[in-house]
């Protein structure tokens, strides 16, 4: 048997299709870009991090398996797991570490932390409620012991199962490295090694932080998939970077803060900062003026519709 539908109600139906392919195509949290170009980023919230567990927070990572966020402070106490407002999920405590200052996600519960001074990197698995220390953990090398100027930060590349690796200044340097941690062997390679006759790499005094984007699945497929973000703190800004070192967008992160020092980004697009304070920033895309201009569109019609229904019941 036919069922006729009346006409406000096909309308409200069709505007309601057309809603979703417009909230599809303008909202970063349904569909990711297909560049991240920072030109089209804003920040969109802040929210403070617990203040024992995220003391000096100083690292990111985002977890794909989760879709959640863990974080490190520079004191290496605890990982903590985080949701995107920064409500705290769950903790591990570390033991032994001096100087944490970076943290990157490799997938199936397991994480990498970077320890600055002694430019060491170690692999170790979260669990929710417990403990480990550093001296029973898997690590690698990256370059000799030095002061507070050695590693910053670091970013796992599930393409070719890579690192990448910032370190801090003299010199500035931005590290591509092959790790073995089973025999603590590692092959690394500085990528941007003839412009270390220059004091500031990237035009920054510092490099602070570095995120890969292959982890972006829009991005796959396209030469995106190869830049990097990188994080400067005391510039401050955040700029999007090829392999040949050349800057190709940046977002001044001045009017934000100047403590910013650890960076990741979801499968959205969705770009995540924290801050010593602690505090979590949100950057997200601007949506496209053609698919926003159509969703508020359909929203106004939407009100037109349901103001004829009012006015024909109560006729």
């Amino acid at each position: 048997m036919l069922r006729w539908l009346p006409l406000h109600a096909i309308a409200m139906k069709n505007v309601l299709a057309c809603l979703a392919i417009a909230a599809a195509c303008a909202a970063p949290a349904h569909a990711a870009p297909l560049s991240v170009d920072l030109a089209n980023y804003r920040l969109t919230a802040t929210y403070a991090l617990p203040e024992v567990t995220a003391s000096e927070a100083s690292a990111v990572t985002w977890n794909w398996d989760t879709d959640t966020l863990f974080v490190i402070g520079d004191e290496g106490d605890y990982v903590i797991e985080i949701d995107k407002q920064g409500n705290q999920l769950s903790q591990m405590r570390l033991f032994g570490f001096d100087d944490t200052e970076g943290l990157t996600y490799i997938g199936n519960g397991q994480f990498v932390i970077v320890e600055e001074r002694l430019q060491n990197v170690y692999l170790f698995d979260y669990n929710a409620g417990s403990a480990i220390g550093r001296s029973f953990l898997q690590y690698a090398s990256i370059g000799p012991e030095t002061g507070n100027i050695g590693l910053e930060g670091i970013s796992w590349d599930p393409l070719s199962g890579d690192f990448f690796l910032v370190k801090e200044k003299v010199p500035q340097a931005v590290y591509r490295a092959s790790i073995d941690f089973a025999s603590g062997n590692a092959q690394v390679t500085d990528l941007f090694a003839r412009e270390h006759l220059f004091t500031h790499l990237f035009g920054t005094y510092d490099l602070a932080e570095v995120q890969v984007l292959s982890t972006v699945p829009a991005l796959l497929g396209t030469p995106y998939q190869n830049q990097l973000l990188i994080l400067s703190q005391e510039t401050p800004l955040l700029m999007t970077v090829d392999l040949d070192g050349t800057v190709l967008s940046r977002f001044d992160l001045a009017a934000i803060g100047t403590d910013i020092e650890g960076l990741t980004i979801d499968g959205n697009g969705t770009i995540y900062l924290v801050g010593e304070t602690p505090m979590l920033y949100v950057l997200t895309p601007v949506p496209e003026p053609g698919a926003y201009a159509m969703m508020l569109a359909g929203v106004g019609l939407i009100g037109f519709i349901r103001r004829r229904q009012s006015a024909r019941h109560a006729a």
